[in-house]
């Protein structure tokens, strides 16, 4: 799976091709999305505070579909002290449209969608709305029971997609 990045907010910037390895959880949100402040930045901190760095990583990606003239960077490093957000945030760029380039991508429907991103890299689930802590601790779970990828074969994978309605490959 690969990130489209414009800029990075809370943190080094982080390339997906580094954290292999690692189950990663990328959260997508907007600051004006109510399920992103009430369930999707939260249940992603959980995660972050709850397994070591070296198990799973948490990314969030800021995909500002509407209302782009009040969530630019400056709101995003407020709204990101606000509520204490402390992992690395990718910012999702534009081209013409309204769609940002990862959302276009990866066939996201809205926000918040959970991404999770297994030890090879390849996207493996995409979820979007609310997802259910219990549901979320077994797909980790899962995921982190699969016996980590030699290097070889790491470096071999294509990068996943995801297609409405299909899952991901």
């Amino acid at each position: 799976m690969v990130l489209d990045v414009s800029d990075w907010a809370r943190g080094p910037a982080q390339d997906l091709a580094d954290l292999r390895g690692s189950v990663v959880l990328i959260e997508t949100f907007q600051m004006l999305c109510p399920g992103c402040v009430s369930h999707g930045l939260p249940q992603a901190q959980r995660v972050h505070r709850a397994f070591p760095r070296d198990q799973v990583v948490v990314l969030g990606l800021h995909t500002v579909f509407e209302h782009h003239d009040v969530m630019g960077p400056d709101a995003l490093d407020v709204f990101l002290s606000e509520y204490r957000i402390d992992f690395p945030v990718a910012i999702d760029p534009h081209d013409d449209g309204p769609i940002p380039r990862t959302m276009s991508r990866y066939g996201l429907r809205g926000t918040p969608s959970t991404l999770l991103v297994d030890r090879a890299g390849r996207l493996r689930h995409s979820f979007f709305g609310a997802l259910d802590d219990l549901a979320l601790g077994a797909h980790l779970g899962h995921l982190l029971a699969e016996p980590p990828p030699s290097s070889d074969a790491i470096s071999d994978q294509p990068a996943g997609t995801c297609e409405p309605g299909a899952g991901c490959t």
